[in-house]
């Protein structure tokens, strides 16, 4: 019988998500004789305000996660609250945890509930000999990718136009589009259908054309560029695009260019703009295929929320 040894990588590579408001609530549930109930309401156990202490305890808890559990991320927490409520023989811990930060909270909130939980029994075992930990779980969560996939209200379609004079002659293979496609494709097949694939010249009016014909007559959701957005004569994406939409999105190109400047202070010399042809979003990305990559990071899936507004579903 043949074994495969697996290794695990360890700490998951989050440098190139982009933060997002992240909240998380867990529980504990403590159970507990009613005569320990009844010292801590009258704060006369013999260690102290529990209460007070396991509040302390679940901050202290969520604020080391990182500490504690090998593979979480050292992570800026804006807020953590405690609860405990007291019934007659049991006590229910929660604990919510806040921050604005690219990777989930549930872990701080976890075990805060657990170091809380923990804090509880240490307290309460000289007197309580019925004390257990019953339960610690996760209650809540939100914040990520996944809120932005579940409250689409339709498959998004998409065409993708690499415009380059190199790779519509055949000089160069088309790299960058071939890459926005696999990520679709891998990563959001069920939410997203391609319908169309367009390699372009660096050229004011077939540019114009397709992006019309698309919009109008294709009435496709999305359409992403990739090249053309440079300082060279032949660069036009911009120009071609801004003759087309109604309504710019400067929040979109803005936001792109500043999780780019994080990462090449070359990101400030692509000069993509995005926006709005009646349904139709249009959005410019550079031509380089990691910058393409770091964009795609950023935009998706989050930016499909703009067709639920498109549709009146609003904000």
């Amino acid at each position: 019988m043949n074994e495969t040894n697996t290794y695990h990588k360890g700490m998951f590579d989050v440098s190139r998500k982009g933060d997002t408001l992240r909240f998380a609530t867990a529980q504990a549930i403590i159970k507990v004789s009613p005569e320990s109930i009844d010292l801590i309401k009258n704060k006369k156990t013999p260690k102290g305000d529990i209460i007070e202490v396991a509040k302390i305890s679940a901050t202290l808890g969520a604020k080391k996660t990182w500490e504690l559990i090998p593979y979480c991320h050292p992570i800026p927490i804006d807020h953590i609250s405690t609860q405990l409520l007291l019934y007659q023989s049991s006590i229910e811990i929660k604990v919510s945890v806040k921050s604005v930060w690219k990777t989930g909270v549930e872990m701080e909130a976890l075990t805060g509930c657990s170091i809380a939980a923990l804090a509880v029994y240490d307290m309460l075992k000289p007197i309580d000999e019925h004390l257990s930990i019953e339960s610690i779980k996760l209650l809540d969560k939100t914040g990520g990718k996944r809120d932005f996939i579940e409250n689409l209200d339709k498959k998004i379609t998409i065409a993708i136009f690499v415009i380059s004079d190199s790779t519509f002659n055949g000089t160069r293979v088309d790299k960058s589009g071939k890459m926005i496609i696999d990520r679709l494709k891998n990563t959001y097949a069920t939410n997203t259908e391609i319908v169309g694939y367009e390699i372009l010249p660096d050229n004011l009016d077939k540019i114009k054309a397709y992006l019309i014909k698309y919009s109008d007559e294709k009435k496709v959701d999305l359409i992403i560029t990739s090249g053309g957005t440079g300082f060279s004569k032949r660069d036009v994406t911009p120009e071609a695009t801004k003759m087309v939409i109604d309504k710019e999105a400067t929040g979109i190109s803005e936001t792109i260019r500043s999780y780019g400047q994080r990462r090449t202070p070359l990101s400030m010399l692509s000069r993509g703009i995005s926006g709005t042809r009646d349904k139709t979003l249009i959005v410019n990305l550079p031509g380089s295929t990691k910058a393409v990559s770091e964009s795609l990071d950023l935009l998706l899936p989050s930016i499909f929320h703009v067709f639920n507004m498109l549709g009146g579903k609003g904000h």
